[in-house]
């Protein structure tokens, strides 16, 4: 029962990485647009999605909770503070975005606000997952530090790794649905966003073997050594291929390197859920209360998977007339008159 509220919320957490990441990197690439109508088509990759993409993060945030509440506890008290600037980054990207449709005269300061809100975003979540890594101060199940307990080096430079990799998921988005010169401009970016994200890659690896029992772990089981691997070769590939016309490629190549980065975290750390400091046995709910929650955990997934398609293909589906109703095939013609879609020319919708 425990290592199933394991796998839903590692499931939950990859999943919010990838949707609301890629969200968070066309952010952070809009201050790049050169032009209103470029930012327009890099917005309308993401607009299917935006606005449902913290659900997973939610979702997350829930199944730790419910499955481990002692680690939930000792997270949160940690990281109350880029918590709460993530949550004020998420409220500023939404009002942004909205506002961006309707501003005429300040659609730039709306523009500048949603590239902040993101890239804040971004920062906050690879400085928490940085101070993770390098270890935080519990004692007895409670946490022991400060405020800012959590702020280093290295947390911050881990939150300008995570930057690179959001605004890599978002270029990749970028290139895959839009033509013309947007695609043009996302593929110039892949090469140095991947060589970025290779060498925090290789960075991170590193530092965690400085840690004897990290080190130990791996020298003991070499066969280990595959997934980081594995990741590395994903990133410097995409950095070289990157101009290659294939455009599905760099997404699914970003996805390997997420991937490949989440399970060497998760081989160098575990049973720990908080490094070294506290074991997943040890911060498990009680048998009884992991069953009684058992049903609900396993109707979730299934039930946002299809939230997820059915908000992501709306649009689609309209626009190919398979909705009867006049509400529905209007839908299309509404995003249009909000500037949400771009034309058909330059984006695909079928999300090909």
């Amino acid at each position: 029962m425990v290592m199933f509220w394991v796998a839903t919320f590692a499931i939950h957490l990859l999943l919010y990485v990838f949707q609301n990441g890629s969200v968070l990197g066309v952010g952070i690439l809009l201050g790049l647009g050169p032009n209103e109508r470029s930012r327009r088509l890099m917005l309308g990759t993401v607009t299917p999605v935006q606005a449902g993409s913290e659900l997973w993060l939610i979702t997350a945030g829930v199944s730790l909770w419910a499955g481990f509440p002692i680690a939930c506890a000792v997270l949160y008290s940690a990281f109350y503070v880029p918590a709460l600037l993530v949550l004020a980054s998420f409220i500023l990207r939404a009002v942004a975005f909205d506002l961006r449709q309707r501003a005429v005269r300040f659609r730039l300061i709306w523009d500048l606000v949603l590239c902040g809100g993101c890239l804040m975003a971004a920062f906050m979540q690879g400085s928490m997952v940085g101070a993770l890594v390098e270890g935080i101060s519990v004692a007895r199940g409670h946490y022991m530090g400060g405020a800012v307990g959590w702020l280093s080096p290295f947390a911050l430079l881990s939150g300008v790794g995570l930057c690179f990799g959001y605004g890599l998921l978002g270029a990749c988005l970028i290139f895959q649905k839009c033509g013309g010169p947007v695609q043009e401009q996302a593929r110039q970016m892949l090469p140095g966003l991947a060589g970025g994200l290779f060498a925090f890659f290789i960075f991170l690896f590193f530092y965690a073997l400085v840690d004897l029992e990290v080190m130990s772990r791996w020298l003991e089981r070499p066969y280990l050594f595959v997934i980081p691997a594995t990741g590395g070769v994903t990133a410097f590939l995409l950095a070289v291929t990157a101009r290659h016309e294939r455009r599905r490629l760099p997404l699914y190549m970003t996805v390997a390197i997420f991937v490949a980065g989440f399970g060497t975290l998760a081989v160098s750390f575990w049973p720990y859920i908080i490094p070294f400091t506290l074991s997943v046995e040890d911060a498990a709910a009680p048998p009884n209360r992991l069953a009684l929650i058992f049903l609900i955990g396993l109707n979730v997934l299934p039930a946002l998977l299809a939230f997820a398609a059915a908000d992501r293909n709306v649009l689609n589906l309209a626009r190919c007339g398979l909705f009867p109703s006049k509400r529905a095939a209007a839908l299309p013609a509404i995003a249009e008159k909000r500037n949400e879609l771009p034309s058909e020319d330059t984006f695909r919708a079928s999300g090909r």
